[in-house]
């Protein structure tokens, strides 16, 4: 009998052993389940004015040659910006990385038409233009979109 006494507590210091470490593996789980939920809600979440669609601002007639470029660390704004400006009537002929970090947005004229660059001013919300004209590309804008735009809630694009 002082066998069976002497091999039960090795048992019972086992199974403490596996409860504890499948208590850190729940807990590890729940606190990466935890991290990834409010960086998910961080990058969809949108303010309540920025949840309005964004309208068409460009008249039929006209084509204007944007390239939108993501200026933040966030991932997928150009391409949620390119989705936006096309629903406001601009042509986006390309969309990608800025190497050159910004804050606000920023519209660079390349063609020398101040009114288009204020037409995507307005598409944006908030941003500021220049002028940069640059005869070598194969466009009229150029939009850096900043960390301080927010994506429009509407119209989804998958």
């Amino acid at each position: 009998m002082e066998l069976g006494t002497l091999d039960t507590a090795p048992r019972r210091g086992r199974h403490i052993g596996r409860w504890i470490l499948l208590a850190l593996v729940v807990l590890g789980g729940a606190g990466w389940a935890a991290y990834r939920y409010r960086s998910w809600r961080r990058f969809t979440a949108t303010p309540a004015a920025a949840s309005r669609p964004v309208g068409r601002v460009v008249p039929e007639s006209l084509h204007v040659r944007v390239e939108v470029l993501n200026a933040t660390g966030t991932r997928g704004l150009a391409r949620q910006a390119m989705f936006a400006m096309r629903d406001a009537g601009f042509d986006v002929v390309s969309y990608g990385n800025s190497s050159e970090p910004q804050d606000s947005s920023l519209v660079l004229d390349r063609s020398g038409h101040a009114d288009w660059a204020a037409l995507a001013v307005r598409a944006l919300g908030a941003a500021r233009a220049e002028a940069r004209p640059d005869t070598s590309r194969y466009l009229d804008l150029t939009i850096l979109i900043g960390r301080r735009w927010t994506p429009p809630g509407e119209p989804l694009h998958p």
